[in-house]
């Protein structure tokens, strides 16, 4: 008989592809599985070779994205001297996690299955693709595909010899045990894993960075409470550029830690050693070996988090209140997901407010459960807004308060922004924090002129730029700003107007609510249609545009597209072809930069000109060798573009004119800026 053993693999941003492995790991172990449920990046990828049966979660972020837990897996399977058939034993499943609403819905989960395909794999079953957006998300999709699944690995797996399935009415045993210590320890406030002081700070080791300041920049009579605030780096050995990220730690509450510990009967004090039950079980890495109650809860247990279905189910178990259990059994099954919708995910109801609700079960809690019960707090990503060189030593964020109202009493808080709004410089308190490196790139050319387009916070990343180059006397940068008021939300405005005088900025303001007509971002560039024009076509612009509105950036879009239309006398058929070709052409790379503030995104078009003929597809050789061979500057655009629609370069039919300013561009970048030239042409979400 085969080996009866389960490998599940995911790789998950937010916490639900995480959420849904542990969920097949626990219907594994049902049917006397060895399972062991790692992330992708966790695993020792050169063992794969060997593994039999491997079920993969991953979600899609951004625009195609991999989560940061799969990166370095993602970067190893598609390594090309990889043998075609590596991973010949291999039977497996694809469970892929999106966002329909996203172009490159569920491009992990489908690029992942057709390269296991070519390594030689054999796939039990079609890969299943979770969607967000759909009414029941992603278990709409996600439940018939895991009976499907359970069909067929049993087929190919038998249950052994007078064994049965383990009824779900059977409460499996925890993932670990909290052993603990007879001492009531001293040491908490030694808890923390000590740190080699020249390592660079990491999700593992982050630096405990000192608060600075911490600035309202919002009127106090404002909608929406907005600050800037600093950290005092010094001696971490972190350095970043503009475009890069850093990740905070954040932590629950002094009063939420009390009233969960209030609930479950915890002495906060006590210290624990933390022991897988199974071996194959790995410790999660963020805790420390030995442990208190008290960190476990305020640094480790998302209490704030609106709970999954599988919270409901284990829950269950726990009950002895024949009410109690029969709503969560309820809530947990496949019938009662539009409940369980109304009661917590519509109202954004905590994970802490549904064990209030829940007394006669929470007080039966096992504390052994806790960690399989509620995840851990994931790490907030915020974009940059400082300039090393303006700042040596310091960080700076831009930061929305998250607080709105839903039906409940309470308003909902976001917990990260919540704890730092109320952390002053003389509390003492040190924030947990790392960098890592942005998507988004600015240009290393001094002389290359960028626009910028940034309204509300979605501007953080571009005062980094504009603070590096002020601060390296560059000039050329022109930022359109939005917010709603110029005495209300405008932040920066008396350092750009600065910088406006020293001729390093132009700026273009939008305040939406000044005026009984409203004015965004979008009306400011159709009004300076010449000069956005002239910085695109003529002078090679970078163009950005970060923002926290849904329909935003096509608006933006559309507005770019008038004014090809005024200035590059297009027709409005023609100015939509010549951005659908920059799109559809094989040059051109959507991405979305990490760590946007908190309900901001960051989208950006990369679009990168290679002008070494060899490393085109045959049908670009003959253009690329007419272009580069005619003598003159290139004057005659016309015969070039209609060679290049003669050569169907692009799939669709297009008219002659904007194919013309497509080649111009290519032109002016082989002359101005050699073979290899890469510009950010135009937003998109």
């Amino acid at each position: 008989m085969a080996e009866r053993k389960i490998l599940v693999l995911f790789g998950s941003q937010t916490g639900t592809a995480e959420d849904m492995a542990d969920r097949i790991g626990r219907e594994a172990r049902r049917r006397h599985f060895a399972c062991r449920v790692e992330a992708l990046d966790s695993y020792s990828v050169v063992n794969l070779i060997h593994e039999t049966l491997v079920i993969f979660v991953c979600a899609t972020t951004g625009q195609g994205d991999p989560p940061d837990n799969m990166k370095n897996f993602w970067r190893f399977i598609f390594r090309r001297n990889l043998p075609q058939n590596s991973l010949c034993r291999m039977d497996y499943a694809v469970l892929g996690l999106g966002d329909s609403s996203y172009p490159k819905f569920n491009f992990i989960a489908k690029k992942l299955h057709k390269r296991l395909l070519q390594l030689g794999a054999h796939p039990i079953l079609s890969p299943a693709l979770g969607d967000d957006q759909h009414d029941l998300g992603p278990d709409a999709a996600v439940d018939p595909w895991l009976k499907n699944l359970w069909n067929k690995v049993l087929s190919l797996y038998p249950l052994p010899p007078g064994l049965s399935l383990i009824s779900e009415d059977i409460r499996l045993p925890p993932k670990f045990v909290l052993r603990f210590l007879d001492q009531e320890v001293a040491m908490e406030a030694g808890i923390l894993k000590k740190v080699d002081a020249h390592a660079i700070p990491t999700e593992l080791h982050p630096f405990q960075a000192p608060l600075v300041s911490n600035q309202q920049v919002t009127a106090a009579d404002h909608f929406q409470d907005v600050r800037l605030i600093e950290f005092d780096i010094s001696g971490s050995g972190i350095q970043y550029s503009p475009g890069d990220v850093v990740m905070i730690q954040p932590q629950n509450s002094p009063q939420d830690v009390e009233k969960f510990c209030t609930l479950l009967q915890l002495d906060p004090k006590r210290v624990f050693l933390l022991e897988p039950h199974d071996l194959d079980t790995p410790l999660p890495p963020q805790l420390p070996q030995p442990c208190t109650v008290r960190h476990l809860v305020e640094r480790y247990l998302d209490i704030r988090c609106v709970p999954r279905r599988s919270f409901f189910q284990l829950l269950s178990y726990f009950s002895l209140d024949e009410q109690e259990r029969e709503k969560l059994q309820e809530f947990s099954s496949a019938a009662g997901q539009d409940e369980l919708y109304t009661y917590c995910n519509r109202l954004r109801r905590t994970t802490l407010e549904v064990l209030v609700d829940f007394p006669h079960t929470t007080c039966n809690i096992p504390v052994d459960y806790l960690l399989d019960l509620i995840p851990r707090i994931r790490p907030r990503a915020f974009s940059i807004a400082s300039s090393l060189q303006a700042h040596p030593d310091r960080l700076q964020i831009l930061m929305a308060v998250v607080q709105y109202r839903t039906k409940l009493h309470e308003p909902r808080r976001g917990l990260c922004s919540t704890w730092l709004a109320s952390i002053s410089p003389s509390d003492g308190v040190k924030i947990p924090l790392w960098v890592k490196k942005g998507s988004l790139k600015f240009p290393s050319d001094p002389d290359t002129p960028v626009i910028m387009v940034g309204p509300g916070t979605g501007v953080a990343p571009f005062h980094a730029a504009i603070e590096e180059s002020a601060a390296l006397n560059k000039t050329g940068i022109c930022l359109f700003f939005g917010c709603r008021g110029k005495n209300t939300d405008f932040y920066f405005h008396e350092e750009w107007a600065e910088l406006e005088k020293r001729g390093i900025l132009t700026l273009f303001t939008a305040f939406s609510r000044d005026q009984e007509d409203k004015i965004y971002v979008q009306h400011r560039i159709k009004e300076n249609a010449a000069f956005v024009w002239d910085l695109i076509n003529i002078k090679q612009a970078y163009f950005y545009l970060a923002g926290n509105a849904k329909s935003m950036p096509t608006q933006v879009t559309d507005a770019l597209k008038e004014v090809f239309q005024k200035e590059g006398t297009m027709s409005s058929e023609e100015a939509e072809q010549y951005l659908i070709m920059l799109e559809k052409s094989s040059i051109v790379i959507f991405h979305k930069a990490q760590g946007a503030n908190q309900m901001d995104n960051v989208y950006y078009l990369k679009l990168t000109i290679c002008l070494w003929a060899e490393q085109k597809k045959n049908r670009w050789n003959g253009f690329l060798h007419s272009l580069l061979c005619t003598a003159g500057d290139c004057q005659n655009t016309q015969a070039f573009a209609a060679f290049y629609w003669m050569q169907s370069l692009g799939r669709q039919k297009c008219s002659i004119q904007p194919l013309q300013f497509f080649i111009r561009r290519m032109w002016c970048s082989k002359v101005a800026s050699g073979p290899h030239t890469e510009y950010i042409l135009i937003s998109s979400s």
